[in-house]
C-alpha cells in the first residue's frame, strides 16, 4: 500500500493545488465519484486490456459520471489513464481529501464500536475526542464486534484504542513477559 501511496501523492498535491484556488468541495465531491466508478473491477479490466486507448477508456469513465466535470477533474483523469495508474485514483481521493481537511482545520475520525452508538453518546466522545486531538472532527462510526466493548478511534495515522480486545492483548503481552 505505501507504493500507491507514494505513486498517488503527486497527483492529490497537483488537485489541491489547482482545486484551492476554486470550489474543493466539489473537485472532492468530483475526485470521490472517479474513484468509485475507477474502483469497479469490470471498468479496471477493460482499461488494463491491450486493446482499450486511452482516449476510449476516458470517454467510457466520464459517460459513467453522471454530473459533468470541471476542466481539472478532466485532466487529472486524462493524466491518469496516460499514465496507467487508474488503481491509485481511489488512494488519490483519499489523499485529497486530507489535504482539503487539513486546510480547513479538520480531519476525519472512524470510531470502531462494538456495539450501535446513539446520538447522545456520540456528542459525548466527539467532543472528549476533539479536545483530545485538538481539532475539529468528521465523525464515521463503524461497527466491529471482533473489540467486544469499548471503542477503537482513528484520526488520520494516528490511534486511540480503548476496546476490551486491546486490554486483552495487553494483560496477554503482560502475563507472557513474566
Amino acid at each position: 500500500m505505501a507504493e500507491l501511496a507514494t505513486l498517488a501523492r503527486p497527483y492529490a498535491d497537483a488537485l489541491f493545488q489547482v482545486a484551492s484556488k476554486g470550489d474543493l468541495k466539489q473537485a472532492s465531491a468530483e475526485l470521490d465519484t472517479l474513484a468509485a466508478v475507477a474502483a469497479n473491477p469490470q471498468l479496471r479490466q477493460f482499461a488494463d486490456a491491450p486493446k482499450s486507448g486511452a482516449a476510449q477508456v476516458f470517454d467510457v469513465l466520464t459517460s459513467v459520471v453522471a454530473a459533468p466535470l470541471s476542466d481539472a477533474s478532466k485532466n487529472l483523469l486524462r493524466t491518469v489513464i496516460d499514465n496507467g495508474r487508474l488503481a491509485a485514483l481511489p488512494e488519490i481521493a483519499r489523499q485529497f481529501r486530507v489535504l482539503a481537511s487539513a486546510q480547513s482545520g479538520t480531519s476525519d475520525a472512524v470510531v470502531y464500536s462494538a456495539f450501535p452508538i446513539d446520538g447522545a453518546a456520540l456528542g459525548n466522545i466527539s467532543a472528549a475526542l476533539e479536545k483530545r486531538f485538538g481539532r475539529k472532527l468528521q465523525f464515521t462510526v463503524q461497527q466491529d464486534p471482533s473489540l467486544i466493548g469499548g471503542i477503537r478511534v482513528v484520526v488520520g495515522d494516528e490511534v486511540l484504542d480503548t476496546s476490551v480486545k486491546a486490554r486483552l492483548e495487553q494483560m496477554k503481552v503482560a502475563l507472557a513477559a513474566a
